[in-house]
């Protein structure tokens, strides 16, 4: 029988994220004294915040000035504007979440505060360590509006210290990586060492290479986990997976298996047969009942972003987590089949669409094989 009976747990752990990072050497393998020049260390860290000559800043925050700013200030502001949120973080040319995490942070509209009276911004940028090459460089950015004016409902961007309730671990971009809710792993950027401020309207994205889109947000689609590579008949088959909910919600889960057409799963976009799918529904995990079992000790459920002052999620399937769904196939009888599942948003799109083009992020509808035998 090929039921899943281990529970998926609700968070990842950090280690178990999949790792995609950047550098050579990557920053996250160096050790002692070079990691502490690196301001890789907690101790050591330190964030700038500075103007790229085009903005006005009532004062700059600078390694120079001696007023960069660390650690202990980053808690400080912490404990005046903290924010834990669920977040996955999925790459944009990766066909998976790498992952989710509960992060706690500050918005960066507090931290960009402390820099007082600002003009002529139009663009917030940021870069993380990079081993002093100018080649490796790696930034992101986002609209100055997107930063100071997210609604109370929404999430904005943060400066993240903490991940499932403990510091952010080097290899997840620790001890401060930056978190945008809604978007793609590039824009979360890693050992965060600089913030600048910029009148330029142009978007300056290393991401905005190579054809990617550098504001595309987290799309809604399901996957699907591995399968035995038989299955008995008779017996009940159930299929697991998990869906990542993304800027568009998520209404429902669904499958779609036939007889094996023999092409090993490739089915090609025009294919007629996409419309003559009968789409049924998978069932999507409710949320948990008890949640002392799903968040790191000592966070209560009413600490968290989206969740009520009793404790339960405002909306289920949250936004820019993940949603486990499962489906059982009873009555199989002998034979080879194909089976797939897509995601509805609360768009009424039906995964892939809408999907401009490929590196806009990957969201293509899975395939599985079904063998049952005698």
């Amino acid at each position: 029988m090929a039921e899943q009976t281990t529970p998926r747990p609700f968070l990842t752990k950090p280690e178990s994220f999949n790792d995609v990072s950047r550098g050579d050497p990557k920053p996250h393998s160096l050790k002692d004294d070079v990691l502490a020049d690196a301001r890789l260390t907690p101790e050591t860290w330190r964030l700038e915040i500075v103007s790229d000559g085009s903005a006005k800043l009532q004062r700059e925050l600078k390694l120079e000035d001696n007023n960069a700013l660390d650690m202990p200030g980053l808690e400080a502001l912490g404990k005046k504007h903290g924010v834990k949120f669920l977040k996955a973080m999925q790459c944009l040319n990766i066909a998976a979440p790498l992952g989710q995490g509960l992060w706690e942070g500050v918005p960066l509209r507090d931290v960009l505060k402390l820099v007082g009276k600002v003009s002529d911004v139009r663009r917030v940028y940021w870069h993380g360590f990079h081993n002093n090459d100018p080649k490796q460089k790696f930034q992101s950015s986002v609209g100055y509006n997107q930063v100071m004016e997210t609604p109370p409902w929404d999430l904005g961007p943060f400066v993240a210290y903490k991940l499932n309730g403990l510091p952010i671990p080097l290899v997840r971009g620790g001890p401060v990586r930056m978190v945008i809710p809604w978007a793609h792993g590039f824009k979360s950027i890693k050992w965060l060492h600089r913030i600048t401020l910029t009148n330029d309207y142009k978007i300056n994205d290393t991401y905005a290479e190579a054809n990617n889109d550098p504001d595309s947000y987290l799309k809604t689609a399901a996957y699907i986990d591995s399968v035995p590579p038989t299955f008995k008949a008779g017996v009940n088959i159930v299929i697991r997976g998990i869906a990542m909910v993304g800027w568009s919600g998520l209404k429902r889960i669904e499958y779609w298996l036939r007889p094996d057409t023999g092409t090993h799963g490739k089915l090609a976009d025009n294919d007629p047969a996409w419309q003559k799918a009968k789409w049924e529904p998978c069932e999507i995990e409710p949320a948990p009942t008890n949640w002392g079992g799903s968040l790191p000790d000592g966070v209560m459920p009413k600490d968290v972003w989206g969740f009520s002052a009793e404790g339960k999620p405002k909306e289920w399937p949250m936004r820019f987590s993940v949603a486990p769904w499962s489906v059982t196939l009873k009555n199989l009888k002998p034979g080879a089949y194909e089976f797939r599942a897509r995601t509805v948003d609360l768009n009424d799109f039906a995964q892939p669409e809408p999907r401009p083009y490929l590196k806009s992020g990957q969201n293509a509808i899975q395939y599985r094989a079904i063998v049952v035998m005698e």
